[in-house]
């Protein structure tokens, strides 16, 4: 058995920055197994899988270690590739997803994801996590992932987590954002996963979920820019509409091949 495999840059307007994601494109579904297996080889923060089934498309996501609720880069790296190479002719895709209906529609600049929004509430620091942190936020928050907020962009740079002690939180299938107001843009984040083989992730769609709607709130503002501060960094396109949030980036294809079962 051959399987399609495309890997791109997202969140990236060039290559080796951004985010990367392996996106599949099967022509039914596997078994759960051999799709973590799949993801598992790639090594890459994850892995889509996509099946096309009447005008739209079931997607999945599968990190190294779990298959995932809600992915933001590779969401839009499977759009980049029925877009661009799929021979796809519309300008919109309505994706199936275990978190719901999920809509991709690309303008002449961005791709843009239609995505739940995810308001985080104030909660209890946790002791573990700030230890962890190596400074404490300034305030702390959670939705599926706890979102620890400082006061400066400086303070996200300078993190240095301590991995060994934040492995022993179990956040699964969640992580922790660290986030900031931005000094060129609305505001800045990093994305840390305890306990998972890619301890850092370049740039986190699925995060901007909760940042989109808590900085819409703090700034009095529904069209924001935004940074992910990683090493690879990543920018991405936000707005908040109602009980949604639009997610824009770029994509770029680095490779095209096929895995061999």
């Amino acid at each position: 058995m051959t399987i399609p495999i495309y890997q791109i840059d997202a969140f990236a307007s060039k290559v080796f920055t951004g985010n990367y994601a392996a996106v599949c494109p099967l022509r039914r579904w596997l078994k759960d197994e051999l799709l973590l297996g799949i993801a598992k080889e790639n090594n890459l923060p994850e892995t889509a899988f996509i099946v096309q089934e009447g005008r739209g498309f079931h997607i999945r996501w599968f990190t190294p270690d779990i298959e995932m609720d809600l992915c933001g880069h590779a969401t839009l790296a499977s759009a980049h590739v029925i877009f661009n190479h799929l021979q796809y002719d519309k300008d919109e895709i309505l994706f199936e997803s275990s978190s719901g209906m999920l809509k991709a529609f690309k303008d002449e600049k961005y791709i843009w994801l239609d995505f739940p929004s995810r308001m985080p509430k104030k909660t209890a620091p946790v002791a573990i996590m700030e230890q962890g942190m190596d400074r404490p936020p300034k305030e702390t928050f959670k939705a599926r992932d706890y979102v620890l907020v400082y006061e400066h962009e400086d303070d996200i740079i300078d993190l240095r987590p301590d991995k060994q002690i934040l492995d022993q939180l179990n956040l699964d299938p969640g992580g922790i954002i660290v986030t900031a107001p931005g000094k060129e843009v609305d505001f800045v984040s990093r994305f840390f996963t305890p306990q998972s083989t890619i301890f850092e992730d370049p740039v986190t769609g699925s995060a901007h979920c909760s940042l989109i709607p808590f900085w819409a709130e703090r700034l009095q503002k529904t069209k924001m820019s935004a940074k992910q501060l990683s090493e690879r960094e990543g920018t991405l396109a936000c707005q908040l509409k109602g009980d949604r949030v639009l997610i824009g980036g770029k994509c770029v294809t680095y490779l095209k091949g096929e895995i061999y079962i």
